[in-house]
């Protein structure tokens, strides 16, 4: 049976995820919109994998007897401006993100090692997020207005495939 506590921490990390998500998912829709299909595949793939980590936080909170809580996620932004705006809107987030899990693990080392676990993996990957993020914002930074070095770097991203789907449990 899960703390209270460590519940508690469980379901905020559940909202961001889902945040995350949502917040993904209205970036790409703008990116379409805007006729950056490569960008808009990248974004859409990303709010697929805040999904997964949602849904493994959710597995987590059933599979140790707690109580999952899905919050209400507020209506997002329908403009995120320019690619590189956009991009920097990604990598601020992420940061956000590793912060959130920074702190978690904290917490949950003091009170329940089997979730601090949980924490260290999704730390881990927090490290290859922000970096991915951070190179792309880099590379739109070089871009500069170049619309071909945009267009380029549109289609490289557009290669970013789903990764293969795992069984649940």
């Amino acid at each position: 049976m899960l703390n209270e506590q460590i519940q508690k921490l469980l379901n905020n990390l559940i909202g961001i995820e889902n945040l995350s998500s949502t917040l993904y998912l209205a970036m790409s829709a703008y990116m379409a919109t805007k006729n950056y299909t490569g960008m808009a595949n990248w974004l859409r793939l990303q709010s697929e994998e805040e999904r997964t980590h949602m849904l493994k936080l959710i597995d987590y909170v059933t599979n140790r007897g707690g109580k999952v809580e899905i919050q209400t996620m507020p209506t997002q932004p329908t403009d995120f401006g320019s690619p590189l705006e956009t991009f920097k809107r990604v990598l601020e987030h992420e940061k956000y993100v590793t912060d959130g899990y920074r702190q978690a693990l904290d917490f949950a080392s003091k009170m329940d090692s089997q979730t601090a676990i949980l924490f260290q993996d999704f730390l881990r990957e927090q490290v290859d997020e922000e970096a991915q993020s951070q190179t792309i914002v880099d590379r739109l930074n070089l871009a500069q207005n170049n619309s071909s070095a945009i267009l380029l770097l549109d289609q490289e991203l557009g290669q970013r495939k789903a990764p293969p789907a795992t069984p649940a449990g």
